[in-house]
């Protein structure tokens, strides 16, 4: 893939650094667990533990991975449970309209339906065919290949369906409450009406 494919303002690094707010939590799979919550269909609760999440069916995803940062990293080959199929056992009902991904440490970023359903969408455990490093996110880090890299949050615990939008951890500190990299959506002051609830 060539560079004139890279979205405006991205370079491609010698190599992938290492970012992230907080420390990197140590996995302890004996207490890992994944829930989906919120505006689901017939206001269930799910839950899978660490041995119910591997065994879930896995897809392979290849595609570049974006950082708000300035740097492209292309090619990337992920490993992982489709957002789709997580969807399938846990469907939303019908008026929602986000998601809210949140992570260790209460870290979050909201995304639209829509683009939590992409199909190359997924929770990796995964990349070029190796776990995640825990700087990375293991054990399972969201991949939305399509949206700057914050969105693709490290360290996922828990899903909750919205019925209306909500900022994440960024996007209350001043990100695009979308992140396309195409449209160089990187700070709210550039959003459009109706692209994003008011900041508080």
């Amino acid at each position: 893939m060539s560079e004139q494919r890279l979205p405006p303002g991205q370079y491609v690094p010698s190599e992938w650094p290492t970012m992230h707010y907080g420390p990197v939590p140590r996995f302890r799979p004996q207490r890992w667990d994944l829930r989906v919550y919120g505006a689901t269909a017939g206001d269930e609760r799910y839950r899978w533990d660490w041995g119910g999440f591997e065994a879930l069916p896995r897809v392979d995803v290849v595609a570049d991975f974006h950082c708000v940062t300035r740097f492209t990293v292309q090619n990337v080959a992920w490993r992982g449970v489709s957002a789709l199929t997580l969807v399938e056992a846990a469907p939303p009902e019908g008026a929602a309209t986000h998601v809210m991904v949140w992570a260790e440490y209460g870290y979050s970023a909201n995304l639209r339906m829509d683009d939590f359903l992409r199909p190359d969408v997924l929770l990796a455990t995964h990349r070029d065919g190796e776990p995640i490093e825990p700087g990375h996110g293991a054990p399972v880090r969201l991949v939305v290949p399509h949206l700057y890299g914050w969105k693709s949050v490290k360290w996922v615990r828990a899903i909750e369906y919205l019925t209306a939008d909500r900022r994440g951890f960024w996007e209350e500190r001043g990100y695009h409450n979308i992140a396309d990299p195409w449209s160089e959506q990187r700070y709210s002051y550039q959003e459009e009406p109706g692209q994003g609830p008011p900041l508080g």
